[in-house]
């Protein structure tokens, strides 16, 4: 079957191109808007679309390490279903069809949940929550369960028990693919998924969408629920959605809140101009550490977005000095993820990655006192850092301010966490402050590595935060046609 589609820019190249032909293969490198429309009208079929996406997993030989558990029999059963949908002229939601990943930290029915753990969890881990029961009840086509960091404590991408996946950008070099959802941004990477579902608490979306050339979206605290996903923190989880544009991002945003459900209409509401659009700039604390180029990359991005109109200022976020001095005592995470693991997991705890054992050990002893003082100055903090967005609608920064680094360059828990404070400096804040963010792809650094251009917004803004950000993707230009595709996932 052959499909008309309009042009646009690759994600990765295909070898299988012919001039004037697009090929079923080539379905996957279009907006998920534009694949949604096709297989309604039945101009595409969710069997074919499947078969590329596991032709293209199959193509790299796994050795991306995407996933902890790949699926395609399943995903080809979940494309059966959707075009039977379809045939009889039933739409089960924007979705429908369309080939996702999901982060083992999901619980999705018919699989095993680990968490990135070396053992299986018991079963009321393994029950749909509202997030992935969305996304089924739309018959979006499940590809697998991506790898991730050890029940989502950490952010290089490093798994003790199994590996970890590979950065498709250095095909010389084992550079982290970012985490906790670390997977997540390589399955969009090879073309075995259009959409990845991750988790952010104090960075896990953005950081390995940054690391991997993919938009991603942290979605304000408490908007969606939380339930069907193993807990790392209560305060600061949140459900999360990486895709290779802003622009799918945003569907696939409308497609699964539950206070919007109607991914077109939203899509229609996006400014068409960047122009009217107020952009803080945020203070040297965000800035002055980058490395490689990365602060010229980002400032020319919003050089750009200026020059299309957008109104640009200085606006400090002192706040997050204050949020980032909570994160390095300690946060909050470990002492909660404690608490978790002794009253559920307690058996878990004897095998837990070695450079995060140093910390839960830690929390033994953790006062009372010390935990809610923390709680206390992240409330203040976040109280008056949201007073910043009066006379801006985001706040933009790098969104990471190093390139990914080399794996292999961790040696113990000290270094480890070193370098985990490091990359998550710009991320963490947005998390502990109880604001929402979106990372979108800008560039390339001096490294060959890409770059990622973060926008914050104000918690509960996250409609505003992500038409922003759409509009501001059609300004800089599609990330494939900025970036090119991966060095690993060339033909």
């Amino acid at each position: 079957m052959r499909c008309e589609l309009p042009s646009g820019g690759c994600y990765a190249d295909n070898e299988h191109r012919t001039e004037g032909d697009v090929t079923m293969a080539d379905a996957l490198a279009h907006p998920i808007a534009e694949i949604a429309v096709l297989l309604a009208e039945g101009k595409l079929k969710a069997r074919e679309l499947v078969d590329a996406a596991i032709a293209n997993h199959e193509r790299f030989g796994g050795r991306l390490m995407a996933y902890s558990q790949w699926a395609p029999a399943h995903a080809r059963q979940c494309a059966d279903a959707a075009d039977a949908a379809f045939a009889v002229g039933s739409r089960a939601g924007p979705l429908q069809g369309i080939p996702t990943s999901i982060k083992d930290l999901f619980a999705v029915s018919g699989f095993p949940t680990f968490a990135g753990s070396p053992k299986r969890l018991p079963p009321k881990f393994e029950i749909d929550g509202p997030v992935v029961a969305a996304l089924r009840r739309q018959l979006a086509t499940v590809m697998g369960k991506t790898h991730m960091v050890e029940f989502a404590f950490g952010g290089t991408g490093q798994n003790a028990h199994y590996g970890s996946p590979y950065n498709p950008w250095d095909p010389t070099a084992h550079r982290s693919p970012g985490g906790s959802s670390s997977g997540a941004g390589v399955s969009l990477c090879e073309g075995s998924a259009l959409l990845a579902l991750g988790s952010d608490t104090a960075a896990s979306v953005r950081l390995p969408a940054a690391m991997t050339g993919n938009a991603g979206l942290k979605i304000t605290k408490d908007r969606w629920s939380t339930d069907g996903i193993v807990p790392l923190s209560f305060t600061f989880d949140t459900p999360g959605i990486l895709a290779r544009s802003m622009a799918d991002a945003a569907f696939a945003f409308a497609a699964l809140d539950p206070h919007l459900g109607d991914s077109f209409a939203f899509m229609r509401r996006v400014p068409t101009s960047i122009g009217g659009i107020s952009i803080g700039i945020a203070d040297s604390w965000f800035w002055d550490d980058c490395e490689n180029g990365i602060d010229k990359i980002v400032r020319m991005a919003i050089e750009k977005l200026a020059a299309a109109g957008a109104a640009i200022k200085d606006k400090p976020l002192p706040e997050a000095r204050e949020a980032y001095a909570v994160f390095s005592e300690g946060g909050v995470s470990a002492i909660e993820l404690r608490a978790f693991l002794d009253r559920e997991l307690p058996d878990w705890l004897n095998t837990i990655d070695p450079v995060n054992a140093p910390a839960l050990k830690n929390t033994e002893t953790l006062s009372a006192r010390d935990y809610l003082s923390r709680r206390l100055r992240l409330q203040a903090a976040a109280q008056s850092a949201a007073a910043h967005f009066v006379d801006v609608d985001v706040i933009a920064t790098p969104t990471v301010m190093f390139t990914p680094h080399v794996l292999a360059e961790e040696t113990g828990a000290e270094k480890f966490w070193a370098r985990n404070r490091k990359i998550v400096h710009n991320l963490a804040p947005v998390n502990y402050l109880t604001l929402c963010a979106a990372t979108l792809p800008v560039g390339l650094d001096r490294l060959g590595m890409p770059v990622g251009l973060q926008l914050i917004a104000k918690g509960g803004d996250d409609e505003r935060l992500v038409a922003i950000a759409c509009a501001a993707e059609r300004v800089l230009g599609a990330p494939r046609d900025i970036l090119g595709a991966p060095p690993m996932c060339r033909g």
